[in-house]
């Protein structure tokens, strides 16, 4: 389990984050909404250990995140940030196998090994392993940092808009698969994510935490939190939430 505590961050005397607190448990999707500077990449990070919080906490498992060193916070969470840089001479392998790194250090083992192998098969990025980063499209570049986080091995993976610039096909190829790994099973993940599409939100997502002006606005399940009253108020403008055959999307009311 997560839980956030009265968190609270601020940049340049700014607040970002005012007095957050909520809690959740493991599996499923959790999407986090909300306009433009709302600070749900703020709350993202936070949540993962790497942003200073400037009031509050984050516990995991109810260790504090403020009281663990780097590789230990690495094997209890995985965020892919929305800035990732790589060299354009790695190859995807090479990319994924760093998900290891808080785990090996750099003596790899035949764990490792067989993790990120695993990692590649899972992403559908076997017989692509040895293309460089470079010479990838959109989806497969997105799958192969998403394949990194996966290697990670962490129960809980926080993706900060891993969907930007991806076309319809490449956005529901990645969400299907990561809706399949949030299901029980040996390889599921706790999925954490930001996302503009609410169309996405609506079709995909378990629990919804919905923020505006650095505010917790609503948390739950989706089907409870997720209305056209909130969404119109959340970003001022009417929405509705409608079935289409037989899956909810937002259109403009």
């Amino acid at each position: 389990m997560i839980t956030l505590k009265n968190v609270c961050v601020e940049r340049d005397r700014a607040q970002i984050l005012s007095d957050i607190s909520l809690s959740f448990g493991e599996g499923g999707i959790t999407a986090l909404i909300g306009p433009n500077g709302a600070g749900k990449s703020t709350l993202l990070h936070g949540m993962s250990g790497l942003l200073p919080l400037s009031n509050g906490s984050v516990t995991v498992d109810g260790k504090d995140l403020a009281h663990l060193k780097a590789p230990e916070r690495a094997r209890l969470i995985s965020l892919l940030a929305q800035d990732e840089r790589v060299t354009a001479r790695l190859t995807i392998e090479d990319l994924v196998s760093f998900g290891r790194w808080p785990h090996h250090h750099g003596r790899p083992s035949a764990h490792d090994h067989t993790v990120v192998a695993e990692a590649l098969e899972i992403f559908d990025l076997t017989d692509l392993k040895s293309r460089l980063i470079a010479s990838l499209s959109g989806g497969q570049r997105q799958r192969a940092f998403i394949a990194m986080a996966w290697a990670q091995e962490t129960p809980w993976l926080l993706l900060d808009e891993p969907l930007s610039a991806l076309d319809p096909r490449h956005t529901r190829d990645i969400m299907d698969r990561l809706h399949a790994l949030s299901r029980p099973g040996p390889n599921q993940r706790s999925v954490i994510i930001v996302v503009h599409d609410l169309g996405v939100a609506a079709r995909y997502a378990d629990r919804i935490i919905a923020l505006k002006d650095g505010k917790l606005v609503t948390t739950g399940p989706k089907w409870l939190s997720m209305t056209g009253k909130m969404l119109s108020t959340l970003f001022g403008t009417a929405l509705s939430v409608v079935e289409v055959d037989g899956k909810q999307t937002v259109v403009p009311a």
